[in-house]
């Protein structure tokens, strides 16, 4: 399984937000790191994605008056996500070292 560009900047947020990612907190935190303003839906979309591969799993917390008597879903990272992550960061530091020492002033 790979682990799209965006997935890994959701999953990244999962994993950083530890036990308090749901969908708003991972926009309004992704939203805050990029400086831009993301779909709540894409959000979604990650996620669902994400879980059915493994990388999250789900619960559902407990039911708030604010939400109208809706649960929100809490995310977090498993294992194999972990892993995932790892392995994207290794390679990127790997091919960042391979860029030359060139200095780009003029």
């Amino acid at each position: 399984s790979t682990l799209g560009e965006f997935e890994e900047l959701v999953l990244l947020m999962v994993a950083a937000l530890h036990d308090e990612a749901y969908g708003v907190s991972i926009l309004e935190n992704l939203e805050e790191n990029l400086e831009k303003k993301l779909n709540i839906s894409a959000i979604h979309v990650a996620l669902k994605r994400m879980e059915d591969k493994g990388f999250v799993k789900s619960r559902f917390g407990g039911i708030t008056e604010d939400r109208g008597g809706r649960r929100k879903k809490f995310y977090v990272i498993t294992a194999l996500g972990k892993r995932m992550l790892d392995e994207q960061y290794a390679l990127r530091t790997n091919l960042y070292a391979q860029i030359p020492k060139i200095s780009f002033s003029r």
